[in-house]
């Protein structure tokens, strides 16, 4: 069993094939006992120790985050992607997790490319006009730059997402690369044919979140039952919207704030959901390549 620890450091940038750079930040697992390594940025009480090496970048979409190396491996990898809120410390625990139970875990930064109000303002534009191609272009290249890795499987890379992310980690996992993908609490498209080609996916809902609730979970349901896709989807039915979230300060005041999403965390569900995702990822992510 590995365990975890944050490192506090320098943000991995990846370069873009547009000029343009995506932020991330890197959790490497590590030997038994050892704990695991956080290269990214975001200081706080838990996070210690240094950064390991200069990131460096590449082009046309296929940067290099070989921010330091995880010992042993190659290990499999997993791309965390982050809710409304932004890469936060809360993202960084969850991607820490990951990194616990032995994947190399990189958290890109999707607004990265201006302010948070301004990228957050541009995503939603994205999402209510239907396309987000812009947002599924930055997971390709974070996933490229996973894959480089000599410390990661490139045959072996799943995609998590909440709420925001869980929406963005079902269409990527439509694009080739990935073994599985965890969608918690995330949108779903009404087109069957937005999903063609998703792989293996792990999904978790809060029966009280009245927007990407219930809903979502049944219309997953029925897509993934009709295409033949391999899933595992559950709605909590005392749980509501972002129900794996510890937020703290002022986005911790935002998400109490009373709303049809019932937004909270829900300890129960999200202990449940977590090893229902690792068993997931157990199956379809770590298995050997046939």
């Amino acid at each position: 069993m590995v365990s975890a620890m944050s490192a506090a450091g320098a943000d991995l940038t990846i370069s873009l094939s547009d000029g343009g750079s995506l932020d991330c930040e890197l959790f490497l697992p590590r030997a038994a006992g050892a704990g695991s390594e956080h290269t990214g940025a975001g200081a706080g009480s838990e996070q210690t120790g240094s950064p390991t090496g200069p990131a460096q970048t590449g082009s046309a979409q296929r940067g290099s985050a070989q921010r330091g190396s995880a010992q042993g491996g190659p290990h499999p990898g997993v791309l965390v992607l982050h809710e409304s809120f932004g890469l936060n410390d809360d993202i960084r625990r969850i991607a820490a997790r990951f990194a616990a139970e032995g994947y190399v875990a990189l958290a890109p930064n999707l607004f990265s490319h201006g302010t948070r109000i301004v990228c957050l303002s541009r995503v939603m534009s994205d999402m209510v006009r239907g396309s987000i191609d812009r947002e599924i272009a930055d997971i390709l290249a974070a996933r490229a730059a996973l894959a480089e890795r000599p410390d990661v499987d490139a045959d072996r890379i799943a995609v998590a997402g909440f709420c925001l992310g869980g929406g963005f980690a079902l269409i990527a996992a439509t694009k080739p690369g990935f073994r599985a993908a965890a969608v918690n609490y995330g949108d779903v498209p009404k087109s069957r044919a937005k999903l063609d080609g998703v792989c293996p996916v792990v999904a978790s809902f809060g029966g009280r979140d009245k927007l990407f609730g219930r809903n979502m979970a049944e219309r997953l349901e029925e897509h993934l039952s009709v295409l033949g896709v391999a899933h595992d989807i559950t709605t909590y039915d005392d749980a509501g919207h972002s129900f794996f979230s510890q937020h703290d300060g002022w986005q911790g005041w935002l998400a109490r704030l009373p709303s049809p999403m019932a937004v909270g965390p829900d300890e129960a569900a999200s202990a449940d959901g977590w090893q229902r995702m690792l068993t997931f990822f157990d199956e379809h992510v770590r298995a050997p390549v046939a």
